[in-house]
């Protein structure tokens, strides 16, 4: 009962299980972890605020209150959760139609957006739907951020330059307004923009263990005040208040649900995705189970709980969940190291936002939406496969054309269809005996040199014989029957799954090749694909006996049912079969 108690108990409260593994030394290396994480934080935190349409500050907030969260109720104990480059361009694609970035309107539906959020994935982490994840696929999760690179990029152009450009512009409309403008550009702004850049990348390049989002930062920062921030009229992030994360209560209206909902799928889904798919990515390493289901609750805790502490919504980080790896991290008390030491920072940062230029965060926002385009995974995608190939540009090109909430259905739906395209067209071939060892049977196409018994068919289908592929096939043994073919022994060790579709037709098929006085035997088919035929009773209406398990049962079966025309024989001069041995003869031919 205790054992049992126990297991349930861990079951809800998940930190029960490595909370006692905690001792001196993973507190130790908790801790240096921690730090390490405060320090891409903190730069991370504000430029993901600043994507979302949102003050600063929120940055910060959703960076100490949701790591703390996934962190007790998650599965992964090395993933940190918090503000995100894809989710935060989704928030803002989702609410800037409703309300200015920046303005108090526009945070209050963030909050009520990412309760929202938090529900959806609540429930769906309780309905047990992890799954749902493994029908995405990699190739749409790498379009989809790719995009929101470029769009990323896009929108900041006007941060870099310091030219007006209208909120809610498309992406030709803010290239067109940019270059329109172009001769009227603060260049004293894209010069601190270009210092933060190429700062965080040669530090990054030279000293890669060097916080390099952050020294970049201060780097520009430094440049500004030197050149003269209020002189030259750069404009400033401003001064953050530097206190903690304070509870708000969500504007939870049912106006203001309905109007988010559709878009709060959406970003449900996308933050599920990436979250376990980050989760996944680590435990490769760490050699840890990961429990989508777990992870599904999770994550909608830290939204659900984040909305009324004034974080907006969030996801796993791949660049902080990797660092916090690296660093160390032994339990997920590492990020409630970060997420602490991230607040006590706050208290020393944020009068400092006066002397923080917006255009120094549009350099390292540039930087962020550069390294979301997985160029390795890309190359290798467009050498590999036509199809993942348009997966990944459909998805990438509908990130930057269409709706950012949409972009991510289209690609989920191409890819599903390009799946039952290949399924729906299983591979469908002709054996016949190897003549080098009769007990193997091989591919005709592959192997030209081999002779078939002109008297059966033997086919091999690897694919699931299912409602979406049953057209193909039947197709296929139409054109058999019009050859003249007499007799089909089926080898179906290569189908995995028949489902009612399948089965009607292969009750079907049978009776159709009995009325031409032929037979049709199945040979090999494993006992998981006849679950549906021997439930529905397709398996006796077949015939038992046409149902083989082995080759050599097939092959004798036709010798032995009749199937083979001793006359026939006679005259062949294929001979494939063992058992053709000792049928008579071929006659003689004479001149």
């Amino acid at each position: 009962m205790a054992t049992s108690t126990g297991v349930s108990l861990k079951r809800f409260f998940p930190f029960l299980t490595w909370l006692p593994q905690v001792n001196r030394q993973t507190l130790r290396d908790d801790l240096i972890a921690g730090l390490t994480g405060t320090i891409i934080s903190l730069p991370q935190g504000v430029a993901f605020a600043i994507i979302a349409g949102m003050p600063p500050i929120y940055g910060l907030y959703s960076a100490m209150v949701m790591p703390i969260i996934t962190a007790l109720f998650g599965s992964s104990w090395h993933m940190i959760t918090g503000p995100a480059t894809a989710i935060s361009i989704v928030v803002f694609s989702a609410i800037s139609p409703h309300a200015e970035p920046g303005t108090q309107a526009f945070v209050e539906l963030a909050f009520v957006l990412t309760f929202v959020v938090g529900v959806i994935q609540l429930v769906m982490g309780a309905a047990r739907l992890g799954t749902l994840v493994n029908f995405v696929s990699h190739t749409v999760v790498i379009g989809f951020t790719a995009g929101a690179g470029v769009l990323i990029a896009a929108k900041q152009l006007k941060n870099v330059f310091d030219l007006p450009v209208p909120q809610g512009a498309s992406f030709f409309g803010i290239l067109q307004q940019v270059i329109g403008q172009i001769g009227q550009s603060n260049w004293y702004a894209f010069a601190i923009a270009m210092i933060t850049l190429f700062s965080a990348i040669l530090l990054k390049r030279f000293w890669p263990k060097l916080p390099h989002m952050l020294l970049g930062m201060i780097i520009g920062s430094v440049a500004a005040y030197f050149i003269g921030i209020e002189s030259h009229g750069i404009k400033v992030v401003g001064k953050m208040p530097a206190h903690l994360p304070p509870f708000h209560m969500p504007q939870l209206s049912w106006s203001n649900i309905q109007l988010l909902a559709p878009n709060a799928f959406a970003l449900a889904l996308l933050g599920l995705i990436e979250a376990v798919a980050i989760a996944r990515a680590i435990a490769s390493y760490s050699h840890q189970r990961i429990n989508a289901n777990q992870e599904f609750i999770g994550q909608g805790l830290a939204n659900t709980i984040g909305s009324f502490f004034s974080s907006f919504a969030g996801s796993g980080s791949f660049t902080r969940s990797g660092v916090n790896f690296q660093a160390g991290a032994r339990t997920p008390l590492a990020a409630i190291f970060a997420a602490v030491f991230l607040a006590l920072t706050l208290m020393f940062v944020a009068p400092l936002g006066d002397y923080l230029p917006i255009s120094a965060m549009g350099g390292i926002i540039l930087l962020v939406a550069y390294n979301l385009i997985d160029v390795k995974h890309i190359r290798t995608i467009l050498q590999a496969s036509k199809t993942e190939t348009a997966v990944l540009l459909i998805t990438a090109l509908s990130t930057i054309f269409l709706n950012l909430e949409f972009a991510i259905y289209v690609g989920i739906i191409f890819s599903l269809f390009f799946y039952l395209m290949r399924t729906s067209s299983p591979h469908i071939t002709r054996l016949a005996p190897d003549p080098k060892d009769g007990r193997r049977l091989v591919n005709i196409k592959r192997f030209p040199q081999v002779k078939e018994c002109p008297q059966v068919a033997i086919v091999r289908i690897d694919g699931s014989l299912y409602f979406g592929a049953v057209e193909r096939v039947a197709d296929y043994f139409q054109e058999l029957a019009e050859e003249g073919v007499r007799v089909v022994l089926l080898v179906a060790q290569g189908i995995n799954f028949v489902d009612l579709t399948g089965a009607e037709w292969l009750e079907r098929e049978v009776h159709k090749w009995q009325q031409r006085g032929g037979d049709f035997l199945i040979m090999g088919l494993k006992q998981v694909a006849q679950d549906v035929l021997v439930k529905g009773g397709f398996r006796q209406k077949i015939g038992e006996s046409r149902f083989l398990a082995t080759k050599k049962e097939g092959i004798a079966a036709l010798f032995e049912r009749g199937l083979i025309d001793a006359g026939v024989c006679k005259c062949c001069t294929a001979r494939v079969f063992e058992e053709c041995a000792d049928m008579p003869a071929p006659a003689a031919t004479t001149s």
